[in-house]
């Protein structure tokens, strides 16, 4: 796995306040989600709004 970590991932870290994790870890919970793919789908979810477009997409 960490050869593909490696090759295909990027990290992206995000600091956010002890009370706001909380409140995201609530929300991917009571989805049923990991707090990692809430995030991810939060925002894939406003790019979609916004009209952004990935080059994978394209």
């Amino acid at each position: 796995m960490y050869n593909y970590a490696k090759k295909n991932l990027k990290r992206i870290p995000l600091d956010v306040q002890k009370e706001k994790y909380e409140e995201i870890k609530a929300a991917a919970e009571a989805s049923g989600e990991s707090v990692n793919d809430y995030i991810k789908k939060a925002i894939d979810e406003r790019m979609e709004r916004t009209s952004i477009k990935t080059s994978a997409e394209e």
